[in-house]
């Protein structure tokens, strides 16, 4: 397949870096324990501080709150707990003064249980209009006992529920692939695609300038509804092939998207049309099937989970690494990179915790920043925060719950962010500790905001450091590194373009530099004119 060039210019979202708010843990402009829009608007600073381009703010919709925000009641509208609409304005405003574009949540596979179109369709008989907007079927067996086929949830347990019929008795099941809060949507159904061109508009008038497309390769289902076997959610490698997942019906509404971010029109402040972003949130593994989402006219980022989902190991990560780039580059799309989210066991405790996942995740963030493409931080990676340990009683995500208490989900990376102060809940609310809406850990007060204002060993001057860095050495617009490294992976090195080098030590043996080359940053101390284990180093090359 012949290489797309790249599109002419440099679109700022080719090399960006965004980072994540999760609003409700990021900061309370209001003293109720719960963040919001007002306190999210009071602390960009940080961000601006920070060097990022661009900021992505989740779900900010009414919900109640089934599955962290990501069940919605309204696609257009402010939650009042965070806010009114007038607060979301001024956050745009405040964002765009700072230079930092906005992207928002686009939550399109399904809508809360307590939307008004789901509420009608629990009022109506099977058939009608309003349960058409879903997926509505009849069970299996002799009086429809059994779901109509074999889907399980991404959060444990059958895709299906039953509801009452209207006049009482057992009826119907519906789909949810996520939580029995969150009703698929049926997208074959021409009122869910008009309704979503409408929440489109009405977020671009709105000034934002992207979106983040929700679980974007679960919205088609496979004509029929087939059983999908055994080993659903087991292999992440294999979920392109679930008939729930990843279907060709997708890319042609990707398209009319991409059309109508392209030519509708911008207010003062936003980004031209021509210049706004959909990133897809696709869990396909395979990397030449998670290229088509990007492919010329569709969206023009896709989260890299495998970077994420990625082991401390060097010969895995090269690998990684070599395969991302090689199927974007096929396409014409730059690599998003990401470490953390609001789905992810932070890195710090994913590398292995304590002082050793800390150093880890210092070298991680040095190798993920300098390699070409776009990169996306979430709240806290910034700061080097560990995963929370959040008590029984306090765990809000479905899959404690959907799992029989066997997995404890992913509240432990929505802890509230502290800001400053010895204790809890370290400038994040005025409210009392015991009254915010996650504890935080008794122990983080040497990881505020504060304490490492002014440190230069700290993990924020860590990433103050390479965001300048990076912006001073732009990569290439059609780069493509060249990894190289011995076939053991015990060291890997690759050039961002001519003014800087990256070299990421996993092994146990110090790794020596050459003579001449002017070292820029490096994660961790250097040993000598050597750069030691789980550390990496940028470089300027001496010829």
């Amino acid at each position: 397949m012949s290489t797309p060039e790249p599109e002419s210019g440099t679109p700022w979202w080719r090399d960006a870096v965004c980072y994540e708010v999760y609003p409700r843990s990021f900061a309370d402009g209001n003293g109720d324990g719960v963040g919001d829009l007002p306190g999210v608007t009071a602390r960009l600073d940080h961000l601006g501080r920070l060097g990022v381009d661009a900021v992505w703010i989740t779900p900010f919709y009414p919900s109640p709150l089934a599955d962290g925000g990501y069940d919605i009641a309204d696609h257009t509208a402010v939650a009042p707990d965070l806010g009114t609409e007038a607060d979301f304005d001024a956050f745009v405003a405040r964002a765009h003064d700072l230079g930092l574009r906005v992207l928002i949540d686009l939550v399109p596979n399904h809508t809360s249980d307590a939307h008004p179109w789901f509420r009608e369709a629990l009022a109506s008989a099977p058939g009608s209009a309003a349960r058409s907007r879903y997926l509505f079927r009849p069970g299996r067996g002799a009086n429809g006992e059994l779901p109509p086929n074999d889907w399980q949830s991404a959060f444990g347990g059958p895709a299906w529920t039953r509801v009452p019929a209207p006049g009482g008795g057992p009826g119907e099941w519906y789909l949810h692939l996520h939580a029995p809060e969150q009703p698929d949507l049926d997208w074959r159904h021409p009122e869910v695609v008009a309704d979503f061109e409408r929440i489109l508009r009405h977020w671009l008038d709105r000034g934002v300038d992207g979106f983040r497309v929700d679980v974007a390769h679960t919205l088609f289902k496979a004509p029929g509804l087939p059983d999908a076997g055994p080993g659903q959610h087991q292999d992440i490698l294999r979920n392109h092939l679930m008939p729930y997942y990843d279907q060709e019906e997708l890319h042609p509404l990707f398209r009319t998207w991409r059309r109508l971010l392209d030519t509708h029109p911008a207010p003062p402040g936003a980004v031209p049309p021509g210049q706004r972003v959909m990133v897809a949130e696709a869990a396909v593994f395979d990397p030449a099937r998670l290229a088509r989402y990007v492919s010329p006219g569709e969206m023009q980022q896709a989260f890299n989970f495998a970077f994420l989902e990625c082991p401390w190991d060097g010969t895995e990560m090269r690998g990684v690494v070599e395969r991302s780039v090689a199927s974007m580059r096929a396409v014409g799309a730059p690599v998003t990179w990401v470490a953390s989210s609001h789905d992810a066991i932070r890195p710090v405790t994913r590398y292995g915790g304590g002082a050793l996942g800390l150093r880890r995740a210092r070298a991680a963030a040095l190798l993920m920043l300098a390699l070409p493409g776009a990169a996306y931080l979430y709240q806290g990676e910034e700061l080097g925060l560990p995963q929370a340990h959040v008590p029984d009683d306090r765990l809000r995500d479905p899959l404690w719950e959907r799992s029989g208490h066997r997995e404890r989900g992913r509240d432990g990376c929505r802890v509230p962010l502290p800001w400053e102060g010895t204790a809890a809940p370290y400038g994040f609310s005025t409210a009392t500790a015991d009254d915010c809406w996650f504890p935080q850990p008794g122990d983080w007060a040497d990881l505020t905001v504060e304490a490492q204002e002014d440190d230069p060993a700290s993990m924020l001057a860590l990433y103050r450091s390479a965001l300048r860095l990076r912006h001073a050495a732009p990569a290439p617009a059609d780069a493509a590194p060249v990894t190289e490294g011995p076939a053991d992976g015990s060291w890997l090195a690759f050039d961002r373009g001519p003014g800087l080098r990256c070299l990421t030590n996993f092994g146990p043996d110090p790794v020596p530099l050459a003579a001449g080359d002017e070292i820029l940053l490096a994660s961790t101390p250097l040993e000598g004119r050597a750069v030691p284990a789980d550390t990496t180093v940028w470089l300027r090359r001496s010829s």
